[in-house]
């Protein structure tokens, strides 16, 4: 539909002005407004509604950007990242609050510390298209349509020229931007290659500002992560050339120290290695495999036809756990359906904390033994199963430990965390393990066996036109009357992914739920279709362009599904693998 004149949104808002709300709905349509096109693709009805919908597509004989900026996904998605932290920053400058509600903000979804493929930004040989929203101005319910109409022909231009056009931006920091999320890529790639499950580089400062704030510690309070000599690795990248670090090796890696010297602070660090950062964060050079999956224990979580037996069997009263479901799961039962539901997801590097881990599940020492016969305790501890996660599934462990020395028996390294100072205590630790015996005794009966998969069931969401589901900030998505909560799925790390497995689960629903297909197998066959199409497919919005989702991976997909309380799964007869 080719745009209308920009006279004929300036008419349309003199004739409105002073109206009731609802009259806002006239200006919604596409516009020329010379440098760029404006598409109102849908309008509030209330200014305490959630803010009217708008793109602005420029041609790239416009905007300029140079084709080897985006030839290439990884640059594209670090590119568009950085246009829309640049909008951010406009927009913030130029609009205010002026009226009621979100009158006169100019909003768009702005990424923290991570790089994420977003729907907020796209750009190609052809346009440069931005997504974001309007508060469209009022005072009470009546229209300020000089306001809007200052948004519109002064406001948006200068926000335009200020992040959308490459002669205006500071090219260097693009190039950088671009090359460091490049040269991200190439090592986590890499790692396969050296055998290697994780990888931190000399320099990087791992420690971030506050508790509340993913910003970085200022350099000159932080201690920078600097390899032990024994595990130090070296890579070739793109841009930055040689780099050295510690490599963390396939297989069962202890992270050990005192309280407060830096142990979780590297785990952390470790487990959003699966995500690209920006320049300057101090974690651009820490990278995991894409994979991995941090595992904690969840108190009262549910969990729907779960083959926990691998850790717990022979519960009281004869109750299964080949099949276990329970509305309000302790914190074994919790944590060994976790790693479970990540084995299904095809997950090969578990990450676990003591922290917050349920004790009981990761250790029975020897003295509890001898008190304790084996045949009245249903849980096979983790330490009785890590090495054969291992041996079988090919399934590595990052654990950090401060309380249980029982691990070193099963452990391939041992890396200690002292004054933030990362130390290869491996030798000793094995030395430490032969000289003190452990009497303790394993305590697994039956050998790992193969994943249990799920068919997931049509009757699980049954979701109309009409039916609400949507996201409620980063932690709750509602689904009818349910909520699924997602407050200890710690990876998933922005509303607008949480955004986006909302609408995941309704694009699932209607396209690939079929009674037939596993829950890993549905969900991969959507991941496919939004490689194949863009992160735009999942959208309910039909074409209108919402700029509030970004890509979650595979893990948090499932891990949200496994949480929902209406789910309705049946296990494959024959055990699969994903």
């Amino acid at each position: 539909m080719k745009p209308k004149q920009a006279s004929h949104l300036q008419d349309i808002l003199a004739r409105i002005d002073g109206r009731g709300y609802k009259a806002y709905k006239d200006i919604q349509g596409h516009y020329d407004l010379n440098r760029f096109t404006l598409h109102i693709d849908h309008v509030q009805s209330d200014p305490f509604a959630p803010p009217s919908r708008m793109r602005i597509e420029l041609n790239q004989q416009i905007a300029g950007f140079p084709e080897k900026f985006f030839n290439t996904k990884p640059r594209r998605i670090a590119l568009e990242d950085f246009l829309a932290r640049a909008f951010a920053i406009a927009a913030h400058k130029l609009s205010q609050s002026s009226g009621t509600g979100k009158s006169g903000l100019i909003l768009i979804d702005r990424p923290g510390q991570e790089i994420l493929e977003r729907t907020s930004m796209r750009v190609d040989k052809d346009t440069v298209e931005a997504r974001f929203t309007v508060g469209l101005p009022a005072r009470g319910r009546k229209i300020l349509a000089r306001q809007a109409e200052k948004i519109f022909f002064a406001l948006l231009p200068k926000i335009v020229e200020n992040s959308l056009i490459y002669t205006n931006l500071n090219a260097q920091k693009l190039a950088r931007h671009i090359q460091i999320a490049e040269d991200q890529e190439v090592l986590r790639a890499g790692l396969k290659e050296k055998n290697l499950v994780a990888f931190i580089g000399n320099g990087s400062i791992l420690p971030r500002e506050s508790g509340i704030s993913d910003r970085p510690l200022p350099r000159e309070k932080a201690v920078p992560f600097i390899s032990p000599k024994e595990l130090e690795v070296c890579f070739n990248l793109p841009n930055q050339g040689q780099v050295k670090g510690m490599g963390i090796p396939a297989g069962v890696t202890l992270i050990v120290g005192g309280g407060y010297h830096g142990k979780s602070t590297l785990l952390k660090a470790i487990e959003r290695g699966v995500y690209n950062h920006i320049p300057d964060d101090g974690r651009e050079l820490v990278v995991t495999v894409p994979d991995a999956m941090k595992i904690r224990a969840e108190d009262g979580r549910s969990v729907i036809k779960t083959d926990i037996s691998p850790f717990i069997s022979n519960l009281p009263g004869g109750q299964s756990t080949e099949s276990f479901s329970t509305s309000n799961a302790s914190g074994s039962t919790s944590q060994a359906a976790n790693i479970v539901e990540a084995l299904e997801a095809g997950s090969s590097l578990l990450l676990l904390d003591e922290d917050t881990s349920a004790t009981n599940f990761m250790i029975r020492d020897g003295r509890m033994q001898m008190l304790v016969a084996k045949e009245f305790e249903p849980i096979t501890p983790f330490v009785d199963r890590v090495r054969e996660l291992l041996t079988r599934f090919s399934v590595s462990t990052i654990l950090v430990l401060g309380g249980s020395g029982d691990y070193f028996d099963v452990a391939d390294q041992v890396i200690m965390m002292q004054n933030y100072e990362a130390l290869d205590v491996t030798k000793k630790a094995k030395e430490i393990a032969d000289r003190y015996k452990n009497f303790r005794r394993q305590e697994q009966k039956k050998p790992l066996k193969e994943i249990t998969q799920r068919i997931l069931l049509k009757d699980s969401f049954k979701l109309g036109p009409r039916d609400k589901i949507k996201a409620k900030g980063l932690t709750t998505i509602i689904v009818g009357r349910q909520s699924i909560k997602l407050d200890f799925i710690e990876q998933l790390i922005h509303p607008s992914q949480t955004n986006a497995i909302a609408e995941i689960i309704r694009y699932m629903d209607r396209h690939y739920i079929d009674d037939k297909k596993t829950l890993s197998q549905v969900i991969d066959q959507v991941l496919n279709d939004i490689s194949r199409q863009g992160l735009d497919v999942i959208s309910s919005f039909h074409g209108q362009h919402p700029g509030n989702l970004a890509l979650p991976r595979k893990q948090e997909i499932l891990a949200a599904i496994n949480r929902y309380r209406n789910l309705k799964v049946e296990q494959t007869k024959t055990p699969s693998s994903s």
